[in-house]
């Protein structure tokens, strides 16, 4: 059965060779496709692609955004250095910056709060009984008295709405806080520059301007992208000169280029084709693929090259370099895009579109690569240097790994592999899933954003917040008095967490404006027994306001959702970890003892961050375990053999661990950036193992010998794999050394960790275990009629010997 599988798979190979020049013309234009649908890609990022949709803290975000708000906030400080805010000067400041906050595109203007926005206003109780509010700042009145800004200073002490919330308790900050429309298609870039805009005109000696939230982190990575093009350009460089200095022949400089760039052009024309953009954060990942392409030209070239060297002749040299490689090859290509293919298996769109245009684009190789190049060399001139150079790499690469040609050496190298990997899975277990550290780890600690973050949390209360709901089964439920003391009980068990700095809910409204309106009298600031009593004082309020929806910020119109906010300092893994911990118990707590009340979670940048860590969790234990089993599964059916399987496996957890490892040790979070990285530098790694056991097993067919085969495999297609993983790590290097954003510096670094780790495993555990264990599908192997390598079904009996009966 397995004999005519691959005596089948042999003849589909002639029929290519029959027909090159047809199918280089189908190749070429399916490219030509693919390039005219390149004007239309587009690289930008959607805040909707990081969500799981099927969360229920993201419905519950999509409900309310559009009333509450949602995770889309910029936040804004004013911070003077000496003195306190309250001069004509900084007020008129603050006021200007805060119409240059409200003014920016996709703004929602009734979800602005500053001291200097109409939403944010003194409130108190006239003689007459009558409650009435004013703006405390006034921009049509700039020129305050001493005694007017005093009375402005005492007034946002007295109302615990505005100071601490919005004013600093030093007095030295003001915040602004607006929220985007995520309805809609969020211009990023063109916000940003607005806002650093009205940060830049309101630059002054002794002011500092910060600005935190997401928007404006996305618009920071954007002022990125000329960057990125200039390390595509010094890659480029890099590539081209690592090709020069390795083969110093025409062919192998040029048509490892043509590989990259056609795959390329199949990747990207896909992308467009399917309408979807390509993430800057996620740029690092395209090229690694563009790169990989590379790699299996450089194979071929180098296998083409060798054959060349036996033969002398192109076109045989061109038809072996294709027998050799072109089913190891097309294994490795088919077991890494099932890899990435399996992203779509994850919770967050983002990866679900990576996976389906990464997987094509990994896929597209075979056919821009592994076909495309042999059929090429096949048509091409025979080139003149034929004879094969010794190099001191080669000798270096036989040197260092060649201890796995004796028992011991091969001994000693399964024991240390396996202590690290004891002590790496040791250490994995440190791994947080969600961010590591404060701030944003897309960009270095001492970056801008990471700065205005930490003054701004050092001075307020926080600026990540949390929403959660508290939902009534009836209209005007709100009124209900056990509803809101069960809605202040709440509130007392999530201030429990010291990391929470502050909380604002309809409970604390109506307890300052019950006490408003009976003089100020905190006696009266509590919550009455009467819901009627309750009605009228969200009445009062909201008839005391001018701005109509003054109540929006608190519940909705049929007074049967409010929304409970608590304000936290970063959203790390440990502080939301702990946040939605401690909910989880304050909704226990309640749980039947008001009819009809639920308290349901969460939204809020705190809430969606949860969400995607609970993606991310999931994403990982999902993905993670089903790339190496597909794996195990689709060489154990190429080769016919379970130890196949496990040989290709063997590496690629040795890898994985190590990298777990590694990102424990430098405290490197596991969010929704980094599985896909986790998951195509696993799938990558493949391509060395397959190389280099279908060598071993070639070498064993011709030799017979299982030492002089490994030995062999190594300074040939070892040395290849060797090279292949300096181009693989070239495509990344750039992003290390030059890029400004941390994460993609970070992720590159991550990429090149498990290319090494992967070709050390490749290099040494495959050929020792192959030496220990000798499994059946390498030491009994081979060369049929065809000259295709076949696995003895029996061992072959030992001769027999005549013996000589005495007379």
């Amino acid at each position: 059965m397995r004999h005519r599988f691959t005596h089948a798979v042999h003849q589909l190979e002639n029929v290519a060779f029959q027909f090159p020049r047809a199918i280089l013309a189908a190749i070429l234009l399916v490219t030509v496709f693919f390039a005219f649908k390149l004007p239309g890609i587009q690289i930008y990022s959607a805040f909707e692609d990081l969500l799981p949709q099927n969360h229920p803290y993201i419905k519950l975000h999509n409900e309310i955004r559009g009333s509450f708000g949602g995770a889309s906030q910029i936040v804004v400080a004013l911070e003077v250095e000496d003195g306190d805010i309250f001069t004509n000067e900084t007020l008129s400041r603050l006021q200007r910056l805060t119409q240059g906050v409200d003014s920016l595109p996709g703004v929602n203007h009734n979800q602005v709060v500053s001291l200097a926005h109409r939403t944010v206003r003194k409130i108190w109780l006239t003689e007459s009984g009558e409650m009435i509010s004013r703006l405390y700042y006034d921009p049509t009145q700039p020129n305050l008295t001493v005694e007017e800004l005093e009375t402005l200073r005492k007034d946002v002490m007295a109302n615990p709405r505005v100071y601490g919330l919005l004013v600093s308790p030093d007095l030295k900050s003001a915040m602004i806080k607006a929220q985007l429309n995520e309805t809609g298609d969020i211009d990023y870039g063109k916000i940003f520059a607005e806002l650093q805009t009205v940060r830049a005109n309101e630059a002054a000696d002794g002011v500092r301007i910060h600005a935190t939230g997401n928007p404006v982190l996305i618009g920071w990575v954007y002022t990125y992208l000329p960057q990125i093009i200039q390390i595509f350009l010094y890659t480029l460089g890099l590539m081209v000169a690592l090709l020069l200095i390795y083969f110093r022949r025409l062919y192998g400089v040029l048509l490892p280029l043509l590989g990259i760039t056609l795959s390329s052009i199949w990747g990207l024309g896909f992308i467009s084709l399917m309408g979807w953009n390509l993430d800057p954060l996620n740029l690092v990942i395209p090229f690694l693929i563009a790169a990989r392409a590379m790699s299996h030209s450089i194979q071929l070239v180098e296998r083409y090259y060798f054959e060349l060297g036996e033969t002398n002749d192109s076109r045989q040299a061109a038809r072996n370099a294709f027998d050799d490689l072109f089913r190891p090859g097309s294994l490795a290509i088919v077991v890494d895009a099932i890899g990435i293919l399996v992203l779509v298996l994850g919770a967050a769109p983002i990866n679900t579109k990576m996976g389906y245009y990464a997987g094509f684009w990994a896929f597209s190789v075979v056919f821009t690569v592994l076909l495309f190049v042999p059929l090429l060399l096949l048509l091409l001139p025979q080139p003149r240097a034929v004879a094969a150079r010794e190099s001191v790499l080669r000798q270096v690469v036989v040197a260092l790994f060649g201890v796995v040609g004796s028992r011991r050496g091969s001994i000693a190298v399964l024991v240390g592999a396996a202590v690290l990997v004891m002590a790496g899975a040791w250490l994995s277990l440190g791994v947080q899933v969600g961010e590591a550290e404060p701030g944003s780890p897309l960009l270095y600690p001492q970056h801008d954003y990471n700065i205005s973050s930490r003054a701004i949390n050092e001075r307020f209360p926080g600026s990540e917040e949390l929403y959660i709901v508290a939902r009534t089964a009836d209209k005007g439920g709100l009124k209900n008095p056990e509803v809101l003391r069960a809605i202040e009980s709440f509130q007392n068990t999530m201030l429990q967490d010291p990391n929470v700095g502050g909380t604002k809910a309809l409970p604390g409204l109506i307890r300052s404006v019950n006490g408003l309106i009976h003089n100020t009298d905190p006696r009266w600031n509590q919550i009455p027994s009467d819901p009627n009593e309750i009605g009228g004082l969200m009445f009062t309020f909201m008839a005391a306001s001018p701005i109509p929806g003054a109540l929006n910020e608190y519940t909705n119109t049929d007074e049967n959702l409010a929304n409970l906010v608590f304000f936290y300092k970063d959203h790390q893994a440990q502080t939301i970890e702990r946040a939605i911990g401690l909910a989880r118990e304050g909704v226990a707590a309640l749980e039947g003892k008001v009819p009809g009340l639920s308290i349901e979670l969460a939204g809020g940048a705190v809430g969606v961050n949860a969400a995607i860590n609970d993606a991310v969790r999931h994403d990982n234990f999902l993905i993670v375990p089903l790339v190496l089993a597909l794996s195990f599964a689709f060489v154990w059916a190429f080769y016919g053999s379970l130890h196949a399987g496990w040989l290709m496996v063997l590496p690629m957890i040795f890898a994985t661990v190590m990298t777990y490892a590694y990102m424990s040790i430098k405290h490197i979070g596991m969010n929704v950036n980094t599985v896909p990285v986790i998951a195509v530098g696993i799938g990558v790694g493949i391509d060395y193992a397959i190389y280099i056991m279908n060598r071993i097993r070639e070498e064993m067919a011709a030799l017979q010998d299982l030492r002089k085969a490994v030995l062999k495999a190594i300074a040939t297609t070892g040395f290849a794999v060797s090279f292949t993983a300096m181009t693989l790590i070239a495509g990344v290097v750039m992003w290390i050394v030059l890029s400004d954003l941390r994460f993609q510096s970070d992720a590159a670094l991550l990429l090149s960790l498990m290319l090494l780790f992967n070709v050390v495993a490749a290099m040494l555990l495959v050929p020792a275990w192959v030496m220990i264990f000798k499994p059946r599908f390498i030491t009994a192997v081979y060369l049929d009629e065809d000259q295709v390598i076949q696995v003895r079904e029996h061992e072959p009996e030992p001769p027999c010997t005549a013996v000589a009966q005495p007379a």
